[in-house]
């Protein structure tokens, strides 16, 4: 039972990591906190149902094509809603992104209505039992895929050209221009990576628990927050870290202590790791930097 309560809390957490993979590497280089992330997550997961149910495409045609949108949104916020305040006081960029958060949310409203959207059947579900733990494809869809997407952030980001400037743009912004690189360039690929991985990550949840709703992002979008500061925001694979900590840390609460509890759980870890260590787990004590 424990072990089996410990894979479907990895199965979300690995979704909550997806999604956190945005917020960290926008914090890490301009160090403001997109709120707009959970809505980005949510306009993937649109992206993804209309793709395949009205436009009729193939499951892996319209995932592709979902994230490449939901990345030129993600590109868009970032030109229109943050560029001109990268340097503004840190509470205008949050203020911005709320604002952006609530736009997203009621233009989903309006486009797609507020009812609750079933996902087409993209797959035959399958149960697999390994050393007694129960895997169903959907499961293994999740983990194959974010284990494939966060290698390949990891070699992206640590071993190409365009991942050396973003870690030099996140150490200094201003030293990393007079170097000759193009950070506003750099700002919106790494925008563009992490809308495209909350894409990823809201069209798994949707196949998942077989809803795609314009309020899905709300509570998402803290909770990632809430692992990408338990890992150490900032920090990629804290990020990874937190998003299953998190997730199997819900879970365990869900099956031993009641279901109504499961969003108390989340916060309440935020609230303790703010006390107790507010840097996260894997966070890195931030220097002024110019």
């Amino acid at each position: 039972m424990l072990a089996q309560q410990i894979v479907n809390g990895l199965t979300i957490g690995m979704i909550y990591a997806l999604i956190a993979l945005g917020y960290t590497m926008v914090y890490g280089i301009l160090k403001i906190v997109n709120f707009a992330h959970g809505d980005i997550f949510m306009m993937g997961s649109f992206f993804g149902l209309i793709l395949i149910r009205n436009v009729g495409l193939p499951f892996v045609v319209a995932f592709a094509l979902a994230a490449v949108l939901t990345a030129l949104l993600g590109i868009l916020i970032e030109r229109l809603a943050y560029r001109r305040l990268r340097f503004s006081d840190r509470i205008v960029p949050l203020i911005s992104a709320m604002g952006v958060s609530i736009f997203l949310a009621n233009l989903a409203q309006k486009l797609w209505g507020s009812e609750v959207h079933t996902f087409p059947k993209v797959m035959e579900i399958k149960t697999y039992t390994i050393a007694g733990m129960t895997f169903s494809t959907v499961q293994l869809l999740i983990f194959g895929l974010s284990i494939i997407a966060m290698l390949g952030l990891h070699f992206f980001v640590n071993k190409t050209k365009i991942g050396t400037a973003m870690r030099a743009t996140s150490i200094s912004i201003t030293n990393a221009t007079l170097m000759g690189i193009n950070t506003n360039m750099i700002i919106m690929i790494t925008f563009a990576i992490g809308s495209a991985l909350a894409a990823a990550a809201g069209i798994l949840v949707s196949i998942y628990y077989d809803a795609v709703y314009p309020t899905m992002g709300y509570t998402a979008g803290l909770k990632a927050f809430t692992a990408a500061v338990l890992g150490g925001i900032g920090s990629i694979p804290g990020a990874v870290l937190g998003g299953l900590i998190l997730g199997v840390a819900e879970n365990l609460g869900i099956a031993y202590i009641a279901a109504k509890y499961q969003d108390i759980i989340a916060f309440c870890i935020l609230i303790l790791v703010l006390i107790i260590r507010p840097r996260g787990i894997l966070g890195k004590k931030e220097i002024n930097k110019v």
